[in-house]
C-alpha cells in the first residue's frame, strides 16, 4: 500500500504531546496518515443508493487490505512511538498488582476437587483436581501453557468430565474465530484421543453411560451454532449422528445437563424467543422431546428439581420475568403454575436450586439481591448487601446436596471476595479476597458513588463512579465514561485493580448504565433496541453533559470508551455530540451496521434483527442508516480516536473499524489524533494470554494519558 501526500498533523499534534512533542517534533513532521485507495462500490436498497468507497476492504485474502492494515499499524506505532517506554511501564505496573501465583477457590464434584491455578511467568491456567482431599497428591488435567506453544492465539474452554471421573471433553481455539475442536482426553492415562471433532462451540455434556457425547456444531460460512450432534466414544466423528438441527436462521443452539444429571437439555435461542428439548441422560438413543414449542416473543429458561421443572419466563407479559412451575411430565405452557409471580419493579435474574432450598438472584433498582428460600416454606430472606456500587451473586454451585450457597461480591472500589454462606445457620465464611499486590492499594482511599443524569426525555439514567478522594471535583480532572448498552447486557459497577492506573492519576471512572442493558430492568432493555436504538446513544450524551454540568470534569478532559457493540454507541457519539470529549477509545466497533445487517452471510447477522432490526425492511432500514456511525461521518471535527480490531474476529469484522477509519480520514476537518490498531494474529477478544491483553489496556490508557500529559 502506497502512502499518500496528505498534509502531516503536526500542529495540533505538537500542542497534544506537549513536552515530549520538542524531542520528535522534526521526526514527527515526516510521518503521513495512510490514505486509503477509493474504489467505489454502488450499493442499492429499497431505492436508495450509498456510495460506499472503501467496499473492497471485505476481503481478507486481498494484499492490498493486508497491506493496508499493516500501514495503519505502522502509521500507529510511529504516532505513539514516545509513549512506548510509558506502555511498557503501564503494562508492568498493572501486571505488578495482580498475584501471579494463584489459584481459583476449589470446588467438589463427584469426590473430586476441582482447582484452576497459574504458576509464576505463565499466561495460561493449569486445569487440576485431587480425590477426595485437598490434601490428595494433585492430578494435572490440562496445562494451558504447554498446549499453546507455537501458537500466538490459545483457548481452552468447555472441559466436561464423564460420570465414572475418567475422560474429559474439551475445545480448542487456536485462531480467535470461536471455533473450537473438541477431544477427549483419558485422565487416567493422560491420552489424547486422535480422534478431533472440528468447527464446534466447544462445549459438551456426556450421557449418564460415560460413552455418549452431545455437543454443537456451526456453520462454516455464518458461525452460527445450527446442529447437535452425537458422538460415540471409540467411533469417528464422520459418524456422529445428528440429533437435531435448528433451521431457522435467526436461533442458535446449544446442550448442557440439568443439575440434577436426570436430563440431557438442547437449546434454541433468539433475542427474543427460546425452546427446549428434553431427553433422559440414562437413554441417550432415545429421542428429544419438546418441553414447550416456541412462541415468538416468550422467552423461558429450565431447572429440573425431583418431580419438577422450574421455568424462568416472561410469559403471560411478565416483562421483568416470573418462576412457574411444571410436573416433569407434563411440559407445555398450559400446564405451568406460577410459583413466583411477576413484579414491575424487580427483574428476576436467576435461581439456584439444592436441595433443601432455591436461591432466586433478583435486580431492583438496578442493585443486586440474593432470596434464599427452604422449599418447605418455613423460611425465606435475602443476603444484605449495603453498598449503592457492588456487584454480587451466585458463584460455582455444582453440588446439589448441600447447604452451603457460594457467592461472590465486590464494591467498585474493593476487591471482589468469594463467599460461601450456610443457608441453614445464616453464617459465612470467606474464601478468598483478591489481592491487589505492590502495597499502594488502600480502599479508603478511594470514593463510590452513584448518580442519576437526566436524560432528555424525562428518564433518569444512573451512573456509577469511583475516584481516589483527594480528587479535585471542580470540572479539571479527567474522567473516563464506560458503557456497553445492548442485548440487555449489565455493566455492573465492579472492581479493577487496572483501573487503578486511571484513578491513581487523577482520573474519575465512570460506567453510564444506558437503556439497552438491563441495569433497571427488562423495559429499560426494550428501550434502547430495535426503533428506541437511540436512547442508548443519547442517554450516554446526556451523562457526559449532567457530568460536566456537576463539575466532575470538562470537555477538555471527558474520555469515552466502548467495545463492540458499544463501539457503535461510540461511533454513534462522535457523529452526534464530539465536541463533548477529547478522546475516545473504540475496541471492535460495530459501525457499518447497514451494510453488515443486510448480509446474512456474515457471522451473527440473522440472530440479531430482533436486537437492531431487519433493515430488508424499508422502515428498519431508514432508521438504522440514521445511526449507523460508517453512514454518518461528515466533514467536521471529531475528538482523538484510538480504534483497534482482530483480523480473525468472528462477532466483529475487521473490515467494518478499518472502513470507518479510512471515511473519518477522508472526512475529518481537525487535526486530531486518529489511530488504527490491528491486532493481526487475535479476534474479537483480543489477545488470549491472562498478561498479553494487558499491553492492548497498555495502550489504551496511553494514548488518554498521553492526551492528559500525564506520561511522566
Amino acid at each position: 500500500m502506497k502512502r499518500s501526500n496528505s498534509i502531516p498533523f503536526i500542529p495540533i499534534i505538537c500542542l497534544i504531546f506537549a513536552g515530549s512533542c520538542q524531542n520528535n517534533k522534526e521526526e514527527l513532521m515526516r510521518i503521513q496518515s495512510p490514505v486509503a485507495k477509493k474504489i467505489p462500490t454502488k450499493l442499492e436498497k429499497h431505492g436508495d443508493v450509498r456510495i460506499d468507497n472503501y467496499y473492497w476492504m471485505n476481503n481478507r485474502e486481498d494484499e492490498a487490505v493486508i497491506d493496508y492494515l499493516n500501514a495503519e499499524n505502522d502509521y500507529y506505532q510511529k504516532m505513539t512511538a514516545h509513549t512506548k517506554k510509558f506502555q511498557d511501564d503501564l503494562f508492568l505496573e498493572m501486571k505488578s498488582r495482580i498475584k501471579e501465583v494463584d489459584s481459583s477457590v476449589p470446588y467438589k464434584l463427584d469426590g473430586y476437587w476441582y482447582i484452576n491455578r497459574y504458576e509464576e511467568g505463565k499466561e495460561y491456567p493449569i486445569y487440576s483436581r485431587k480425590k477426595d482431599s485437598l490434601d490428595a497428591a494433585e492430578e494435572i488435567m490440562f496445562d494451558c501453557n504447554q498446549m499453546a506453544e507455537g501458537h500466538e492465539f490459545f483457548n481452552l474452554k468447555g472441559i466436561s468430565v464423564s460420570p465414572d471421573n475418567t475422560l474429559a471433553s474439551f475445545g480448542t481455539d487456536t485462531v480467535s474465530r470461536r471455533q473450537y475442536n473438541i477431544q477427549i482426553k483419558n485422565l487416567k492415562t493422560g491420552e489424547i484421543y486422535p480422534d478431533i471433532i472440528e468447527n464446534t462451540t466447544g462445549s459438551s455434556v456426556w450421557a449418564n453411560d460415560g460413552k455418549t457425547l452431545f455437543y454443537a456444531k456451526k456453520d462454516p460460512v455464518t458461525l452460527r451454532s445450527d446442529k447437535i450432534f452425537k458422538h460415540v466414544l471409540g467411533t469417528s466423528s464422520e459418524q456422529d449422528e445428528l440429533v437435531f438441527h435448528e433451521k431457522d436462521s435467526t436461533y442458535n443452539t446449544f446442550v448442557y445437563k440439568t443439575k440434577s444429571r436426570k436430563y440431557i437439555v438442547i437449546g434454541s435461542v433468539s433475542t427474543m424467543t427460546t425452546e427446549y428439548r428434553t431427553l433422559n441422560a440414562d437413554d441417550p438413543n432415545g429421542s428429544f422431546k419438546v418441553f414447550s414449542p416456541r412462541d415468538l416473543g416468550v422467552e423461558y429458561s429450565i431447572a429440573h428439581y425431583e418431580g419438577n421443572f422450574y421455568i424462568l419466563t416472561n410469559r403471560d407479559k411478565a416483562t421483568n420475568f416470573k418462576l412457574m412451575r411444571a410436573d416433569e411430565r407434563n411440559t407445555e405452557s398450559e400446564h405451568w403454575e406460577e410459583f413466583i409471580p411477576h413484579r414491575q419493579d424487580v427483574l428476576l435474574e436467576d435461581v439456584e436450586i439444592f436441595r433443601d432450598y432455591y436461591v432466586v438472584s433478583e435486580r431492583e433498582n438496578g442493585l443486586n439481591q440474593m432470596k434464599i428460600s427452604r422449599w418447605d416454606g418455613t423460611e425465606s430472606y435475602y443476603l444484605p448487601f449495603d453498598s449503592e456500587t457492588y456487584v454480587a451473586g451466585a458463584s460455582v454451585n455444582l453440588d446439589f446436596d448441600t447447604d452451603e450457597l457460594r457467592y461472590y461480591y465486590n464494591e467498585m472500589g474493593a476487591p471482589y471476595t468469594i463467599i460461601d454462606f450456610n443457608m441453614k445457620t445464616r453464617t459465612k465464611k470467606v474464601l478468598k479476597e483478591q489481592e491487589v499486590l505492590g502495597g499502594k492499594f488502600n480502599k479508603e482511599n478511594y470514593k463510590t458513588e452513584r448518580l442519576w443524569a437526566p436524560a432528555r426525555d424525562g428518564k433518569k439514567v444512573p451512573i456509577s463512579l469511583v475516584y481516589r478522594k483527594d480528587t479535585p471535583l471542580d470540572g479539571s480532572s479527567p474522567l473516563f465514561q464506560y458503557a456497553y448498552g445492548s442485548y440487555g447486557s449489565t455493566i455492573d459497577p465492579y472492581f479493577s485493580s487496572v483501573r487503578l492506573s486511571l484513578l491513581d492519576r487523577g482520573f474519575i471512572y465512570a460506567i453510564a448504565h444506558v437503556r439497552g442493558g438491563e441495569y433497571l430492568g427488562r423495559p429499560w432493555y426494550e428501550d434502547g433496541k430495535l426503533f428506541n436504538k437511540k436512547n442508548t446513544f443519547t442517554d450516554f450524551i446526556d451523562c457526559s453533559k449532567f457530568l460536566i454540568e456537576q463539575n466532575y470534569t470538562s470537555p477538555e478532559h471527558l474520555y469515552a470508551s466502548g467495545g463492540s457493540a458499544g463501539g457503535l454507541l461510540m461511533g454513534a457519539i462522535v457523529n452526534m455530540a464530539p465536541e463533548l470529549y477529547n478522546g475516545v477509545i473504540a475496541e471492535v466497533p460495530f459501525v457499518d451496521v447497514v451494510t453488515t445487517m443486510l448480509d446474512d452471510s456474515i457471522p451473527l447477522t440473522t440472530g440479531e434483527y430482533d436486537e437492531w432490526g431487519n433493515p430488508n425492511d424499508k422502515e428498519y432500514y431508514d432508521y438504522i442508516k440514521s445511526y449507523s456511525p460508517y453512514d454518518n461521518v461528515e466533514a467536521k471535527a471529531y475528538p482523538n480516536l484510538y480504534v483497534s480490531t482482530g483480523l480473525h474476529d468472528s462477532q466483529v469484522q475487521y473490515w467494518e473499524p478499518a472502513k470507518w477509519v479510512a471515511k473519518l480520514r477522508e472526512f475529518k476537518t481537525d487535526d486530531h489524533l486518529l489511530f488504527l490498531d490491528t491486532n493481526m494474529d487475535a479476534g474479537h477478544g483480543g489477545a488470549s494470554g491472562r498478561f498479553e491483553a494487558l499491553k492492548e489496556t497498555a495502550k489504551e490508557y496511553a494514548f488518554i494519558l498521553d492526551l492528559e500529559g500525564k506520561t511522566h
